[in-house]
């Protein structure tokens, strides 16, 4: 696996392109071990690939090839090994569940990720981030603190080199300028099956509509609230007979499966913006 790399790409859509790609890896004897490509001719005339292949020390040899066919293709692309873990910034005010199932989830190797800090507005999470050896910096905000609150979380993402903020419910709005800054580098857990019940206490709302289903919705962060591209949505039966308490405690299940799905699959390439919308190869 360390000699494993994914190779992901986006361009104009137009015929040729897996075999422009995959003539490039096979020139250079390497192997192609799981591909996955969708074209898009109706939304945004795009083409998105994944590749796993293999076997290289590293991918020196291929920068200039495939440079030259970025050029003509009108491509984006990324070249990782499979072994790299990017490093994640996790955010938090004072509901914790989202936090310790990724938390626990990183520990054990199930996610794939550096995380070298949490930031809460709250100092609640400090022992838990202490019992992982994880640095916590409580920084409290309010209306009149908010810009130079969000001016350190920046500082904080630069000196540790943050790839991915993730809102593991933290229950502030983000600035257009941190949401601008972090563009498509954000992803948050939105506790109701969205377009539905967006707000407060989105299970209470649910609880007095009498539904029989809830959910979560991961999505990235734009400027405009929980509006960004969605990742992954799932949802649970509930029945009549459900307190709203109940209701909570069902949906904060369903919410860390769906967090820790998107964060996986984003930490895997696995997840591509598409506008308004994403392609996920899961």
């Amino acid at each position: 696996m360390s000699k494993d790399h994914i190779l992901t790409l986006s361009c104009p859509d137009k015929r040729g392109i897996v075999h422009a790609v995959t003539g490039v890896l096979a020139k250079h004897d390497l192997t192609v071990l799981d591909a996955q490509q969708f074209s898009d001719p109706d939304y945004s005339s795009k083409f998105f690939m994944r590749v796993h292949f293999g076997h290289a020390d590293d991918t020196t040899h291929l920068e200039q090839p495939f440079r030259e066919l970025a050029d003509e293709l009108k491509m984006d692309y990324e070249i990782v090994p499979k072994s790299h873990k990017p490093k994640v910034m996790i955010m938090v005010s004072k509901t914790g569940h989202c936090l310790n199932d990724l938390l626990f989830r990183q520990k054990t190797q199930q996610l794939n990720i550096d995380v070298p800090l949490i930031v809460s507005n709250h100092p609640d999470f400090e022992p838990l981030a202490k019992s992982y050896d994880i640095a916590f910096h409580h920084l409290p905000v309010n209306k009149d603190t908010k810009a130079e609150q969000e001016s350190r979380i920046l500082e904080l993402v630069k000196e540790h080199n943050i790839d991915l903020i993730v809102l593991a419910r933290y229950m502030q709005v983000l600035s257009p300028k941190l949401c601008s800054a972090m563009s498509g580098k954000i992803i948050n857990i939105h506790h109701s099956f969205l377009p539905s019940f967006k707000g407060a206490k989105p299970y209470h709302q649910a609880y007095d509509r009498g539904v029989k289903i809830i959910g979560a919705s991961a999505h990235f962060v734009t400027a405009d609230l929980d509006e960004g591209p969605i990742i992954e949505q799932r949802v649970t039966r509930v029945d009549h007979s459900m307190s709203s308490k109940e209701l909570v405690e069902e949906g904060s299940n369903v919410e860390s499966q769906v967090l820790a799905a998107a964060v996986k699959w984003w930490s895997e390439k696995r997840v591509f913006l598409n506008g308004q919308k994403t392609v996920v190869f899961n």
